[in-house]
């Protein structure tokens, strides 16, 4: 009965697999904003719906505020990274177009590598060429944007209820053993994203502090982009830290006397020094009571993730994994005749 429940499970999956990120992204921000609705109704009394509508308004207005306050600083320090970027163009294109020999020969790395000019150029142009599809994309992503809100909204207001109807769907004999799978998981699910949340300011506030304090044009972008992106464990990070190298590359320091490649050492250095305190410290002690998997295994399955289902891949695959294991581990048990929770007794699990 349990297998066969899973492979529909499965196969309705596969079939809706277009929806699932927007599903997915719909049920984490619900489950994020959940508690403040069910505080919201117990403590002025409302209902589900009257909660979840207000949730999401002060949600949104709280959004609409933060925006308005940090996106003009965000938005100054990128025009300015923009044009220092913008800058470095004519100096590469005229080292790319000057002769290298070797052994008397000349190469020509404009040859190899293609022409930042001329690339930026063709892209415009093609963006241009495709504006059909590219509105056509945008009016796409728009609908499943509001698959998005419209998921999170009637997960606020009705996810009680749903909850119970799927926990009684299993036949009765099984739906202890299903409830404990999902008291399992919940307790993951809520760790993991908990622990993000609180991991991803603390890293973007550290960072930030890190930039300015060595005089990283553009600090504030920077460790910001770092606080995101430390929601995909490992690989987020490191693109960061690579992005602020590049400039630091490009760039140098704002005070410091050092050459822009001894620079970009220093940053590189530094964040290695942060990130290992990080990983070895703080990221341990926030996770390691709710998703119990080991460092190499996390590591690889987020590569995998990300070169199979992108970011969103990359942000679930580790709870998803800790899920699948605690499923894993019942149904092994169950069809080896041994108690489906090692440490209750068999003579009450089987009861």
């Amino acid at each position: 009965m349990m297998t066969t429940l899973v492979l529909i499970l499965f196969m309705v999956g596969w079939y809706i697999r277009a929806a699932v990120g927007p599903l997915v992204i719909g049920a984490l921000l619900a489950y994020v904003l959940n508690p403040v609705k069910n505080l919201l109704a117990e403590r002025a009394r409302l209902s589900h719906s009257l909660s979840a509508t207000t949730v999401l308004i002060i949600a949104f207005g709280l959004l609409a505020a933060l925006s308005a306050f940090i996106l003009p600083a965000l938005v100054k320090e990128f025009q300015f990274l923009v044009q220092d970027l913008e800058r470095v163009v004519t100096p590469v294109t005229e080292f790319l177009a000057r002769p290298i020999l070797l052994f008397e020969y000349e190469f020509y790395l404009g040859s190899l590598i293609p022409d930042p000019a001329l690339w930026i150029s063709e892209s415009a142009q093609r963006i241009t060429e495709n504006a059909f599809h590219l509105i056509e994309v945008i009016t796409e992503n728009l609908l499943w944007l509001l698959v998005t809100f419209v998921t999170m909204y009637y997960l606020l207001r009705d996810w009680s209820r749903l909850r119970d109807w799927l926990l009684s769907l299993p036949p009765k004999p099984y739906q202890p053993d299903i409830n404990r799978i999902y008291q399992e998981i919940r307790q993951i699910w809520r760790g993991y994203l908990r622990g993000n949340i609180a991991l991803m300011t603390v890293v973007g506030i550290v960072f930030t502090i890190a930039w300015l304090a060595l005089g990283v044009p553009g600090a504030l972008i920077l460790g910001t982009i770092a606080g995101l992106l430390t929601i995909i464990p490992d690989l987020g990070p490191a693109i960061a830290a690579l992005l602020a190298a590049i400039v630091a590359f490009i760039e140098g320091s704002t005070y410091l006397p050092l050459s822009n490649f001894w620079f970009a050492v220093l940053v590189l250095g530094v964040y290695l020094g942060l990130i290992n305190i990080k990983n070895l410290w703080l990221r341990p002690r926030i996770f390691g009571r709710s998703v119990h998997m080991h460092e190499g295994i996390v590591f690889i399955a987020i590569i995998i993730a990300v070169l199979i289902g992108g970011i969103l891949g990359a942000l679930i695959i580790i709870p998803v994994l800790a899920s699948a294991g605690i499923i894993g581990r019942y149904i092994y048990n169950r069809a080896l005749g041994l108690p489906p929770w090692p440490d209750i007794p068999s003579y009450i699990t089987s009861e």
